[in-house]
């Protein structure tokens, strides 16, 4: 019989122990954030998918299609085509092309650029329904930001 009592005690004292838990964080301030309407100011250091940095003269990207990101990338997600223009002593970019599905965001083709080209974005509102929304052309994003 001492033990039925002292299981209705411990019952009773855990849930007011439980209900000052809940009544003290009720009065607390309120941590969430109304994402549509509100976002959060994502930190420096946060890595989002890579990106062309634009030359402050020219507008243009600073890749010269050497291809050391593609070679140091250990996901393979990462495909830079160039050429040589007539009389010119670097390569142009023509194409980089990036799948976000296998990027792991390890950062190695940033730290590998010798050139300062690309650096991880701030963007994490990424969002699609097929695979075809995470293979992005950066060229073609970079050209669009400039307008």
């Amino acid at each position: 019989m001492t033990d039925y009592f002292k299981e209705i005690f411990y019952g009773l004292k855990s849930l007011l122990i439980g209900m000052g838990i809940t009544i003290r964080y009720c009065f607390s301030p309120v941590v969430t954030v109304q994402y549509p309407h509100e976002t959060l100011k994502m930190p420096a250091r946060f890595k989002g998918h890579i990106e062309l940095i634009p030359d402050e003269q020219t507008g243009t990207s600073k890749c010269i299609a050497c291809g050391m990101c593609q070679r140091t990338c250990p996901s393979g997600c990462i495909s830079v085509d160039g050429e040589k223009p007539e009389g010119a002593k670097t390569k142009m970019m023509t194409s980089f092309m990036l799948d976000y599905t296998k990027c792991s965001l390890c950062g190695l083709c940033v730290e590998s650029c010798t050139f300062s080209a690309i650096r991880h974005s701030m963007r994490y509102n990424l969002a699609g329904t097929s695979k075809q929304a995470y293979i992005i052309d950066l060229k073609k994003r970079l050209e669009e930001s400039k307008k």
